[in-house]
């Protein structure tokens, strides 16, 4: 027993030194990425993909919106410093360096470019690249500290996975993928200004022009609705450019309409100033449990031998 022990320090000093580099890739979003790409996958292939390129697609779109994230942190590790919620991250920890940060999401991007060329194709490693450059130079480094409409804008990045994922089963897009695109797109505000509510003070201490940080709560439920109301309203528009069947139209109508309410609800409690932080944050959970079933029902729909 007594021979294991340093080999058992070993593993942990190893995962000591690992876990701060893979929180520099924020596995959450990650993995609400990754939930969008493979429903996605199974719509364009009209069935089920080979693991093969499942496996390929997933890893390389994980690979490359790592490397994305990471830069985030390097570029807003002064922001962090300021907000509560992220004084734990590495690089205000001090876990990890700045130049070992960037050094480490550059791979990351290298890697994902190389493996998705060489396993997928040109088209799905180009489009993922791109969104983390458009994550970092428009969203991170140019909108985010001057815009209201930072994350509207900037979520575009978020949205790209969709169009990966039709790409590495047909080598093309359409206008499947691109409604596709647009559903993630209008989701994104409504998603993230209800977790911003929460931590308003933050961003203003951090001085970030979000949403419902420069704006009253009021305002803020109101874009939230509209929004909301666009993004269903973007969903049941996808049934008929994707042909897709009563399995996906039934659950993005009864899906949509309880986000409608919930967003409604929120508005009308604005209006009347009784509006909470609890309030914004079971619309903020809501949305992410509408994401993963209208994803989910849409594979489903999509395996279905008869529409």
């Amino acid at each position: 027993m007594a021979s294991q022990a340093p080999a058992l320090q070993g593993v942990r000093s190893g995962g000591a030194r690992l876990a701060p580099y893979v929180a520099l890739t924020k596995p959450r979003i990650i993995e609400l990425l990754l939930v969008t790409t493979l429903p996605t996958m199974v719509v364009a292939e009209r069935g089920l993909p080979s693991l093969g390129l499942m496996a390929a697609t997933l890893a390389g779109g994980a690979l490359a919106a790592g490397g994305a994230n990471a830069i985030n942190m390097v570029v807003d590790r002064d922001i962090d410093q300021v907000m509560h919620r992220t004084q734990r991250r590495p690089l205000v920890t001090g876990a990890v360096t700045p130049r070992a940060a960037l050094v480490f999401a550059v791979a990351l991007e290298v890697v994902a470019f190389a493996e998705l060329w060489a396993l997928v194709n040109l088209l799905s490693a180009v489009l993922a690249v791109s969104a983390t450059a458009f994550y970092v130079f428009v969203y991170t480094l140019w909108l985010k500290r001057r815009s209201t409409q930072n994350i509207v804008i900037g979520g575009a990045a978020g949205a790209v996975p969709v169009l990966v994922g039709w790409a590495a089963v047909t080598d093309r897009l359409g206008w499947a993928p691109l409604v596709l695109f647009a559903l993630i797109f209008v989701w994104t505000p409504p998603h993230f200004w209800a977790l911003a509510v929460r931590y308003r003070d933050d961003y203003q201490a951090a001085d970030v022009p979000m949403l419902p940080a420069v704006a009253s709560l009021r305002r803020t439920a109101f874009e939230i609705l509209l929004y909301t109301a666009l993004l269903v309203g973007v969903s049941l528009l996808f049934a008929p450019v994707a042909h897709m069947g009563p399995v996906y139209l039934g659950v993005a109508a009864a899906a949509g309409l309880v986000y409608l309410v919930l967003a409604a609800r929120l508005w009308h409690r604005a209006r009347a100033d009784r509006a909470t932080t609890g309030d914004a944050m079971r619309l903020f959970g809501y949305s992410i449990t509408y994401l993963t079933v209208l994803f989910v029902a849409m594979g489903v729909d999509a395996l279905l031998p008869v529409h």
